[in-house]
């Protein structure tokens, strides 16, 4: 057998070792979701015999945590596409307003990892650029755990957000953009070749958040692909060839979205919702005054409890959303 044969046999195996592990993980929450419903069928069996009022919150917090695991389970059984299984790179950009704008992308920032600690999923900075005076301009992040671009597709196109700005002394009501761009991490056999001499690749010192690298040495990465202007930057690792592994595989998840998107040529088209940070282009609202109100403007989910989704409750949106294209009958495999 030849070296080649000896590496493809090794990526089949993998790659079947990792489908028979999802397979195994969704049987088991079946089986849990069976066996809390046979005990959920013996306490109301009790709670009729001995017609124990006392019961009946229990009965009913049961009832609710079972309605939950059924529909979380419903929602994975929707993650059917071909990328909806692997990790995620979520990259946040302050569009119009300013300052504000630029704070709004570190609430948001918040939000999606208070989201990824809520479903056990890791989460690592990729990039990171502060705000002039406060906030932060741009930020990238990838979230690792099984199915985490299938509920974060959901997420693509411009957050607007509305509010009493508190770096406006007269009190004044504010609104602010952000955009949301979301990416499949691709997986070995989902990897695309690119060309050494489509690439130009720069390096810089890094300018996050702390880390003894920080500022230190040039091991920040930045790559530009010259053929469609495509440019990624990851500074996260401490190694120049970690960064620009990682930066890479940025690079080709970009790459295979233009792919997807009928060929598309410039990268202000890669997400058709999202050419215009601003006005008229968002995908959900999260208003703060004169009333708290989040409205996703896909498929009108709304909620009223504004604070428990900046602290991470969206799975209404995200739940609606992926029903939506189910209903539809739309295929969005990026």
């Amino acid at each position: 057998m030849s070296e080649p044969d000896f590496w493809n046999d090794i990526e089949r195996a993998q790659s079947i070792l990792q489908a028979s592990k999802t397979l195994k993980s969704k049987i088991e929450k079946y089986d849990s979701f069976v066996t809390k419903f046979e005990d959920f069928k013996v306490l109301l069996e009790i709670c009729e015999a001995e017609e124990d009022k006392s019961m009946l919150p229990e009965v009913e917090g049961e009832f609710k945590g079972l309605i939950n695991d059924l529909e979380s389970f419903r929602i994975e059984t929707l993650l059917t596409g071909e990328y909806d299984k692997n990790n995620a790179i979520l990259a946040l950009h302050a569009g119009a307003g300013g300052t504000e704008a630029q704070d709004w992308v570190s609430m948001l920032y918040r939000m999606y990892v208070r989201w990824a600690e809520g479903k056990s999923f890791k989460v690592e900075t990729i990039d990171y650029l502060a705000g002039d005076e406060a906030g932060i301009k741009s930020v990238t992040i990838k979230l690792t755990g099984e199915n985490a671009y299938g509920y974060l597709k959901s997420e693509k196109g411009v957050h607007r957000l509305v509010r009493i700005s508190p770096f406006d002394a007269a009190g004044k009501r504010h609104t602010s953009f952000a955009s949301c761009e979301v990416l499949p991490e691709l997986t070995k056999d989902q990897d695309i070749n690119i060309r050494p001499e489509d690439l130009k690749i720069d390096t810089y010192r890094s300018s996050g958040a702390g880390g003894q690298h920080v500022n230190k040495t040039e091991s920040a990465i930045r790559i530009t692909h010259l053929p469609t202007g495509i440019i990624v930057a990851c500074q996260n690792e401490r190694s120049q060839h970690s960064n620009k592994e990682t930066a890479m595989n940025m690079l080709k998840a970009k790459l295979l979205e233009l792919k997807e998107r009928a060929h598309m040529e410039k990268i202000e088209d890669l997400t058709a919702d999202q050419k215009d940070i601003g006005w008229g282009s968002q995908i959900r609202s999260y208003v703060f005054q004169p009333y708290t109100m989040v409205k996703d403007h896909r498929t009108g989910a709304e909620v009223g409890n504004i604070n428990a989704v900046m602290d991470g409750d969206i799975d209404i949106f995200i739940n609606a959303y992926l029903k939506g294209q189910v209903a539809s009958g739309k295929d969005d495999i990026l």
